[in-house]
């Protein structure tokens, strides 16, 4: 069984209940996957509570295939209430603030003194979607045919402008700075183009991808694959190409050259936008933020840099690698891990080694699964060469990774398939 305190959501409209002035072994604020991940081996441990203000829970990942006809929004949605897991409290309300030298946690609610205090703490919230960052984008998101497969239902507009394609120009774009699935916003171009062909308007369109990387993708081994299909795709690719600036209702897209600094305009007839990601004003302006805003961890324990009880998990830490579900999966067992050796004053001895993970789909029911980790290791699982695109790969993504989220990730029983890269590879990788 899990307690529900419901706390709140607006000043005035109540007040905190005194039962949630508690003290818990254990905080996890967040209630993503990282964050139920974590709070589902924690329990056996102490109390725990997770603070989490959402009444749905999404898988992510899916909302590429949504934004392609594939899969629906409702496929990739669970009750939060079903994800929570039982022997926690969950305080559905969102964190105000951090004071990690008091062990304290403010709470969002009309009485701001109250908080809750700990002996350990999670960080698992997640990023910022920050949309606002290019000009004029907020305005005709979700018309115009501007779209974007990132936030919960904006995959079903993608999904409308191109069943609708007839002919014209399609852009899409990579931002110029963090982002979480780095993969995405080149995805629904190949998906794109497949469903194009099924249709028999390909040859009326013109697909172009603007990514501000120097390259089509950020590990080289995936990068020249990727670079050879777009070709063969006949899929535009502009590199160190910045958008900043979108006019729904010219239908016009205003590009930054980064070499150059010099502005170019594009005209499209669908726009999907990779938004620029940020770190959370709540957790970005504490006590527990690097220079960058995200919360400073040591990258491979885990454990905060300077408060040994803080630990973070997911989009929301510093590590230097992709911000992927497959990297909180990997995470989860080693901050678990690392948790249970600081609780028992033992040296902190997992190593996360920067696992992360793109399923590129690049259409034709085939992918391209991408694994490596720091400083681009490749660290693939299975002992072929998984640049190849596959239909297997395909299938693990659309059938078989959806219920390993549900059922083995946020339960804490996935912890990424580090143990079969191992077997597969003799424990070479």
């Amino acid at each position: 069984m899990r307690r529900v305190i419901r706390i709140p959501k607006k000043p005035g409209y109540g007040t905190i209940p005194q039962r949630c002035v508690s003290h818990y072994n254990f905080v996890v604020a967040g209630g993503g996957s990282g964050g139920c991940a974590v709070a589902s081996n924690l329990t056996k441990h102490g109390s725990v509570a997770v603070v989490d203000p959402a009444d749905s829970h999404y898988y992510q990942p899916m909302w590429t295939l949504v934004g392609a006809g594939l899969k629906t929004t409702e496929q990739s949605r669970r009750r939060q209430k079903q994800c929570i897991p039982n022997g926690t409290t969950w305080l559905q309300t969102s964190v105000e603030g951090f004071e990690p030298e008091r062990n304290s946690v403010s709470l969002y609610g009309s009485l701001k003194d109250k908080k809750i205090t700990y002996d350990y703490l999670i960080v698992a919230l997640g990023l910022d979607i920050r949309f606002d960052k290019v000009k004029g984008l907020t305005d005709t998101l979700g018309k115009n045919g501007v779209c974007s497969n990132y936030g919960a239902g904006n995959a079903d507009y993608t999904w409308e402008v191109l069943s609708a394609v007839q002919g014209g120009d399609l852009l899409f774009t990579f931002p110029n700075g963090p982002i979480k699935c780095a993969g995405a916003p080149q995805k629904i171009m190949y998906l794109a183009d497949a469903h194009l062909r099924k249709a028999g308007v390909r040859k009326n369109c013109s697909l172009t991808y603007h990514t501000a990387l120097p390259a089509i993708f950020g590990v080289p081994k995936y990068s020249a694959v990727l670079s050879r299909l777009a070709r063969r795709k006949g899929c535009g690719v502009e590199t160190k190409s910045h958008l900043v600036e979108v006019d729904g209702e010219k239908k016009e897209a205003v590009f930054e050259n980064l070499d150059t600094g010099e502005h170019s305009t594009r005209t499209f007839d669908m726009l999907h936008v990779g938004p620029p990601c940020a770190p959370l004003p709540v957790y970005a302006t504490s006590p527990l933020a690097d220079s960058a805003g995200w919360i400073d961890v040591n990258k491979h324990t885990l454990q905060h840099n300077k408060y040994e009880n803080v630990f973070a998990i997911g989009d929301c830490n510093s590590c230097p690698t992709g911000k992927t579900a497959a990297k909180v999966a990997a995470e989860s067992g080693v901050l678990y891990e690392n948790i249970q050796k600081l609780m028992k004053g033992e040296e902190l001895s997992a190593s996360y080694n920067g696992y992360t993970s793109c399923p590129l789909t690049v259409g034709e029911d085939k992918l391209v699964l991408a694994e490596f980790g720091y400083d681009g290791a490749i660290l693939e699982t299975f002992p072929f060469n998984q640049a190849n695109p596959m239909w297997l790969t395909y299938f693990l993504k659309k059938e078989v990774m959806p219920p390993l989220y549900w059922h083995g990730l946020i339960k804490g029983t996935w912890r990424g398939p580090g143990v079969f890269r191992k077997l597969a590879h003799l424990g070479t990788v």
